[in-house]
């Protein structure tokens, strides 16, 4: 008898029951009609909210009102439609642009009987382009025709995709070279991988490929030019040379080194001269983080300066049902390789791991993310008997509450995104969006919701149609740790729906620009192909090729590539014409037209293989045995990809550590000064010192007034101008020349020229050390998120 293996944490389930009530509460109220104004009433009236809890106050909650909650779930948990929530009462960008109310909702001093019933919270108004005759006629035998054409082309896509496999299995894959990809594909850690990769490399002559700078895919002459420039400032210990060459190619895909091709000719590896730069690259970076040679003030500009230009990396973990467990085995291999980046992104079941990833610590994940991590994965365990009943009476297969309670323990309770953020260092994002179809997408994250609870997320980011009803977001007070609905009380559902990957929202809140996706979605899956290979998969070329190197063909060979990218392609213009015209019925009230029109993919995509066997466990809970298989399928998956990600992010984290190492230096330093000062004034300490870690600080610059004045030629009269565009008058602190300045700082309209000279200096884009600054440097830049 095996012994049964113990998973950290197993015995706790971090429920706040006082949270789980407070958020059944939320449920029973309909988040448009209490807040906002009905029809009936003028939109310069408050609607009276004692008379709408009087006169229902009484009622028995309807199962209609609250799909989500069970009537006698309600009755346990205390529930009563005369307790009425804490709500937000201002509004926001999170405000649904479009919230009707039902024009039957029960009024004080109306002659209804019975209890009011409303079918849905939800109410989608008639598109308004639809009134129209000629639409009416025509849309259907439109959609119908279009629908026919589509299966037509999906139809001939799918004999493509058959004809390229069948020709790689009995043409390609064959012999040694068949028996050493399975031995690659069988490899059970990193490191085996690699060795098995080399082997096949070798076997198959892709070794030479590296061996040649040449590649139409960058500028290997820039880069080479590059290298031999860092090589020698650093033989000669020249930091700012150093400085400025680092600064020139630390940008994203600098030279085209970044382009995916690089590493998709080889099994493991790319080109050696890109290796090598990256090699030196972080040797430099090292030395400008501990020399002495430049003052910590200039050191830190330099590192703030390429930390933007270079940008951050991030997870995203796609939704895809129970096929997001695989997110478990990539984020394992990324952790084991020591690679995991600190923000992480997650929609639907995607982002139960992400919360998972950023709520333990990486200590704690390496004890977490094992097969008996299947004992807390609960969330379809209901029997047929009891979740078809549910469908029925809810129209939702999971009820909320069950599934929050279930929650609590991936979130660690009712943990926020500052919480998460402050005990893991990690920033997680979860997909949203609004009940309402017109309401803007909203990304949670500790910048955007702070004090959202993320549990409460989870629900509504899996709150699939059909799967689970749209919920409540919940914000906790940090102060008395209670908790109330969050942006008025909306409603909020899967955010798959309509983002399912937010590259342009990361890019907004925290500057990334390299995203690693790991795509699981079933209906997009299928349609994955790399017509010229992919990082860590190249195309199969026969060995005659390799051996006169020839190393580029098109998958299947150039008429099926072709005819792949083609169809595919008319496939998605038929279906962004649905969309476009507003053909598609909203079934379930959602707009499902952008299902299939997003972007899913990011700068390296992960696609898990899937079996049909599969699909038949798409909502079922996993076995131990099962979650270990599907955790090793999705570190096999992101072993071809570590190496490019690698290249990437250790220079991301080079960069971060000079950057908290000068900012650390540069603190102490004006510590010593304010004591020193102070000590030969015969002072106490005071003052404070400014935190420079924050990305708008000021860094003070090396040049007083008179100096940068005459440093770059400017006169007086060009000052003032300078001073004009800043809303003030420029002036040396002596307005009334009677040689006393002690009141000038209180005048709110005169003009600190100091301060001009360090929003000069400090929002700068470029960095040199030895040139004059130029008008370029006057650029006034404010309000930067980043």
């Amino acid at each position: 008898m095996s012994t049964r293996i113990p998973l950290y944490e197993e015995d706790k389930d971090y429920i706040n029951e006082d949270h789980i009530s407070e958020f059944a509460k939320a449920l029973v109220w309909q988040d448009h009609d209490d807040i906002m104004t009905t029809p009936a009433t003028p939109k310069n009236e408050p609607i009276d909210f004692d008379d709408d809890v009087s006169s229902s106050g009484t009622e028995e909650i309807d199962q209609d009102t609250n799909n989500n909650t069970l009537i006698g779930e309600g009755a346990e948990l205390g529930v009563s439609p005369a307790i009425k929530p804490d709500m937000i009462t201002s509004k926001s960008d999170w405000f649904p642009v479009s919230a009707a109310s039902d024009s039957n909702q029960s009024k004080s001093g109306s002659k209804g009987k019975g209890k009011t019933k409303k079918s849905s919270s939800i109410v989608s108004l008639q598109n308004e382009f639809r009134n129209n005759i000629a639409y009416t006629l025509l849309r259907w035998p439109i959609l119908i025709a279009v629908f026919i054409w589509v299966a037509i082309l999906g139809s001939l896509y799918f004999w493509i995709r058959v004809h390229v496999a069948l020709k790689e299995y009995f043409f390609t894959w064959r012999g040694e070279r068949k028996k050493l990809r399975e031995k690659l594909r069988q490899s059970k850690s990193y490191e085996e991988w690699v060795e098995n990769a080399i082997n096949l490399d070798k076997y198959l002559n892709l070794d030479k490929w590296s061996e040649n700078p040449k590649f139409s895919y960058y500028d290997y002459k820039t880069v080479g030019m590059t290298i031999s420039r860092l090589k020698k400032a650093r033989a000669n210990n020249n930091i700012q040379e150093l400085q400025i060459l680092l600064q020139g190619c630390l940008k994203r895909n600098f030279a085209g080194i970044e382009n995916r091709q690089l590493y998709s000719h080889r099994y493991y590896g790319t080109k050696n001269l890109v290796q090598s730069y990256y090699e030196e690259v972080l040797r430099c970076i090292e030395i400008v983080t501990d020399s002495n040679d430049v003052s910590p003030e200039i050191k830190y500009k330099f590192f703030k300066i390429v930390s933007k230009n270079f940008g951050k990396s991030a997870l995203c973990l796609s939704g895809g049902a129970t096929f997001a467990y695989t997110h478990f085995g990539v984020a394992k291999a990324l952790l084991d390789a020591g690679l995991l980046p600190n923000i992480i992104s997650g929609t639907s079941g995607g982002g139960l791991i992400a919360a998972l990833l950023c709520t333990r610590t990486d200590e704690e994940l390496k004890k977490l993310l094992i097969p008996q991590l299947a004992r807390k994965i609960t969330a379809c365990e209901d029997p047929w008997y009891v979740w078809i009943p549910r469908l029925i009476k809810t129209g939702a297969r999971f009820d909320s509450v069950a599934w929050a309670r279930k929650s609590n323990w991936f979130t660690r309770g009712s943990t926020t995104f500052e919480e998460a953020f402050e005990r893991t260092g990690r920033k997680l994002n979860i997909s949203t969006v609004p009940a309402d179809p017109h309401s803007p997408v909203i990304l949670c994250n500790d910048i955007t919701s702070p004090h959202c609870i993320i549990w409460s997320t989870l629900l509504a980011s899996s709150a699939v149609p059909g799967i689970l009803n749209p919920v409540v977001l919940m914000m906790k007070n940090p102060e008395n740790d209670a908790v109330v609905p969050f942006s008025l009380g909306s409603k909020w559902r899967d955010g798959s729906l309509r983002t399912d990957i937010p590259i342009d929202a990361l890019n907004t809140y925290y500057n990334v620009n390299f995203t690693v996706v790991s795509q699981v979605n079933p209906h997009i899956s299928l349609f994955f192909f790399a017509p010229k290979g992919t990082v860590g998969r190249p195309v199969p070329v026969s060995k005659s090729r390799t051996r006169k190197e020839k190393f580029a063909s098109f998958r299947g060979g150039f008429i099926a590539a072709a005819l792949e990218q083609l169809l595919r392609l008319e496939i998605r213009k038929w279906l962004q014409i649905i969309k476009s015209l507003d053909l598609l019925p909203h079934v379930l009230q959602q707009d499902w037209s952008n299902v299939w029109l997003q972007n899913f993919t990011g700068s390296v995509t992960i696609w898990p293989r899937n079996k049909l066997i599969d699909f038949w466990y798409i909502l079922s809970d996993p076995s131990e045995k099962r979650l270990g298989e599907i955790i090793m399928k999705g570190e096999r998956s992101m072993y071809p990809k570590l190496l490019y990600i690698k290249n990437r992010i250790l220079v991301e984290r080079a960069i971060e550590r000079g950057r908290r190492e000068s900012s650390k230096t540069m603190k102490q330093a004006r510590i010593n000064l304010e004591i020193s000062s102070n000590h030969n004034n015969g002072g106490a300490v005071g003052g404070g010192i400014e935190d420079d870690d924050d990305d708008d600080d000021f860094v003070p610059s090396d040049y007083d007034l008179a100096k940068f004045k005459a440093r770059i030629g400017l006169t007086n009269q060009d000052f003032e101008e300078f001073a004009a565009g800043y809303g003030g008058v420029a002036h040396d602190g002596d307005d009334e020349g009677d040689g006393n300045d002690d009141d000038d700082d209180d005048d709110d309209d005169a003009f600190d020229e100091d301060m001009l000279v360090r929003d000069m200096y400090d929002d700068s884009d470029t960095f040199s050390p030895t040139s004059s600054p130029t008008p370029s440097h006057y650029k006034h830049r404010r309000n930067t998120v980043f």
